[in-house]
Order: C-alpha cells, then sequence, then structure tokens
C-alpha cells in the first residue's frame, strides 16, 4: 500500500546513511584507499546485502533462481557499470570535499536516474499528463535547480579560499580534477537506478513469496540490490585488486611486511597517478613514508561500519520506494536529494565551508531550501497520485 509521506521519511534516512557513510573512513590509519575500499565494501556489497534480504525474505534462494535470467543479467550489468562510477566517487570526496563533491556527482546522478528509465519505458506522456505527475516533474526541477546553486557555492568556494585554506579542510583540493571525475562518477553512478528497474521482476517475485508467508511487501527489492550490489562488488573488486598489486599494497590486510615503512598508494585509481608524480616532483621526500603497523582491528572495524552505514542507504531506498506509488521513478530524486542535505550539512560540521563569503553561504542556504522543498513537492505529487479520481 502506497504511502508517500511515509516514503519520503525513508528516503531522507537513506540519504542519511549515504551522506554519513565515509565519516569512518577518516578513522582509518595506514591503509590504501584500495585495502579500506575493498574491505568496507565486502560488507557493503556482499555481505550486508546476503544478510537482510536472507532474514527477511522467506525462500531468498527460490526467489532468485526462479527470476528470469534476462532480468538477473541486466541487473548484474548495469551493477557492473555502477561499480565503475562508484570507484571514482571516492575521487570525487578526495578532490571537491564532501559537500561539493556530492552535490556535483548527485547531480549528474540525479538527472540521469530519474529521467531516463521513463523515458525509455514510454511514461513520461502519461506522466506530464496528469497535475500529480505534473508536480512530481516540478519537484525534480526543483532538485536539478538546488543541485545547481549547491555547484554555484562550491565555485565560490573555489573563488575565495586560498590554496592553503583548501587543504586545511580537503587536503588534495583539485576543482578542476574533481568536476570531470564527479561528472564521469555520476553518469555512471546514474545505472544503479537503471539495475533497479531492469530488476522489477526479482522484486515482484520476493513480494508474491512475502504475501505467500505473511509478510509485508516493504522488503520486496532486497533481493534486486543483492543482484545489482553484486555487479558493483565484480567492479571494485577487480580494481582494487589491481591496484593492490600496482602499489604493493596487498600486505596490509595483514600487516604481512615487518618493516617499519608501509608503501603509501600513489592513487586511488589511474587518474590519481598524475597527482603523486606531482607530489614528488615537488616534495624531496618520498612517498612511502608511513611508519609502524596499521591498526588492524581498528581499521577493519571502521571500514565495516563505513560499509554497513553504505548499504543502510539503500535498504531505506528499497524501502521507500513500495511507498511511492504509480510515480516510483521519483524515488531516485528524493535519494539524491536527501543525500546531498546531509551531506552538505556534514560539510558545515567538518569546516569545508570556514572561510567563505555572505555570499557562498546564502548560495549553501539557497540550494538546501530547494532540496529539502524538492522532497516536499515530490511527495505531495505522489500523494495525490495515490487519491481516487472523480
Amino acid at each position: 500500500m502506497s504511502n508517500p509521506i511515509l516514503g519520503v521519511f525513508y528516503h531522507w534516512l537513506g540519504g542519511l546513511a549515504s551522506a554519513s557513510f565515509y565519516i569512518p573512513y577518516r578513522g582509518v590509519r595506514r591503509w590504501s584507499w584500495e585495502t579500506y575500499w575493498l574491505v568496507g565494501g565486502v560488507f557493503s556489497w556482499i555481505i550486508a546485502p546476503w544478510i537482510f534480504a536472507g532474514l527477511l525474505i522467506p525462500r531468498l534462494w527460490h526467489v532468485i533462481s526462479s527470476a528470469p535470467p534476462q532480468a538477473l543479467l541486466l541487473a548484474y550489468t548495469f551493477g557492473v557499470l555502477w561499480g565503475v562510477g562508484g570507484l571514482t566517487f571516492g575521487l570525487t570526496m578526495r578532490y571537491l570535499g564532501i559537500a561539493l563533491g556530492m552535490a556535483v556527482a548527485l547531480g549528474f546522478c540525479a538527472a540521469f536516474g530519474t529521467l531516463i528509465p521513463p523515458l525509455f519505458e514510454g511514461k513520461i506522456g502519461s506522466i506530464v499528463g496528469t497535475v500529480s505527475g505534473q508536480m512530481v516533474i516540478l519537484g525534480v526541477l526543483a532538485c536539478l535547480v538546488g543541485i545547481g546553486i549547491s555547484g554555484m557555492a562550491g565555485m565560490s568556494k573555489e573563488r575565495e579560499l586560498s590554496p592553503e585554506q583548501k587543504a586545511a579542510t580537503v587536503k588534495e583540493f583539485h576543482f578542476t580534477k574533481g568536476m570531470l571525475v564527479a561528472t564521469f562518477s555520476g553518469i555512471m553512478s546514474s545505472c544503479f537506478a537503471f539495475g533497479l528497474a531492469a530488476g522489477k521482476p526479482l522484486g515482484d517475485l520476493a513480494k508474491a513469496s512475502l504475501l505467500e508467508h505473511g509478510g509485508s511487501d516493504l522488503w520486496q527489492n532486497l533481493p534486486v540490490l543483492v543482484i545489482v550490489l553484486l555487479g558493483g562488488f565484480t567492479t571494485n573488486f577487480i580494481w582494487c585488486l589491481i591496484l593492490n598489486f600496482k602499489n604493493r599494497s596487498g600486505h596490509e590486510y595483514l600487516n604481512l611486511r615487518p618493516a617499519a615503512v608501509a608503501e603509501v598508494s600513489a592513487a586511488e585509481g589511474l587518474m590519481l597517478s598524475t597527482a603523486a608524480e606531482e607530489k614528488s616532483v615537488s616534495s624531496e621526500k618520498p612517498l612511502q613514508t608511513i611508519a609502524g603497523p596499521a591498526p588492524l582491528l581498528r581499521n577493519y572495524l571502521l571500514s565495516a561500519a563505513a560499509g554497513i552505514t553504505w548499504y543502510l542507504q539503500f535498504f531505506f531506498y528499497s524501502m521507500g520506494q513500495t511507498k511511492m506509488g504509480q510515480y516510483e521513478f521519483s524515488s531516485w530524486t528524493l535519494h539524491m536529494a536527501s543525500i546531498i542535505i546531509f551531506s552538505t550539512l556534514w560539510g558545515i560540521v567538518l569546516h569545508e565551508w570556514r572561510g567563505t563569503s555572505r555570499r557562498t553561504h546564502a548560495l549553501i542556504a539557497l540550494g538546501l531550501l530547494l532540496l529539502i522543498g524538492s522532497t516536499v513537492i515530490v511527495g505531495y505529487g505522489n500523494f495525490l497520485g495515490t487519491e481516487p479520481s472523480h
């Protein structure tokens, strides 16, 4: 049964989880990016999805094995493509910071992930032909404008802060590289929405199984997450192993190298290799200067916390999606808007905007206001769509 107000609440919880997941990684010590990203990813893409779905979906494996092979293949493939975007998402945070990085990357992700599925299915005409559908589209547009204004705030920050001030909050702040990576990441990350849409037959089977066993259809999309995230794991697993080999960081998982010097990863991806070379040229000190073994228990616990928190964004997303009624596609906008709202607030808490002008602060406030308003408009449009026609 649809309940858009409750659906918006679930999407806000998912946005809070997504905006917060990177925080535990900040406490990881003496691990390369590829090491803690893969450890956290095992919890995000494998452990958490299977445990939650296994506990909540009756006969999970039977449901998955009964799904049409084409639906499974498409969901998995889109997950692989989404994984490419996810890999570069970490670079976005590193170059632009949490607030601006998420605003730009998720802006493209919101636009593509929200509008392409109904366009592909040929439903956009019927959507814009109703008052409720027009209200939902208005909310989507408000979200995109809010994202654009958040990006303007980031550009204003770029002009106002000195390199020293930027480095104090985002150590490797680089606007040009960050914007390029964020654009690519956002477009590829929208494939997650396509994967969820492709896996709908699997969700329908899960719903039938839940209702047959007296459960709630609130969990029907959890098996779809299992397949899409398996695709994302494939991409990230391969790339992180390549980086472990390339950067000789594989020993970090178990502190197998007893020497007092551990090598720092030269890259989070191929794009970071250039930055590493610049550092080695501009400084006499080599990159491998971290002494002592890594605190393994601490690092594993923090990475696990980050990974599970990351998964919770889509756990709540899948719940919110079941409550949005006939305009289910708008869930992606609500999710993206919620992430940017909370990531912007995290940016304020972490002082990423310290030293900027009142104009920049005004842009931040206006962007937040529009994003919050967009979730209200989309929710109201969905509510109108649940009312019986006269």
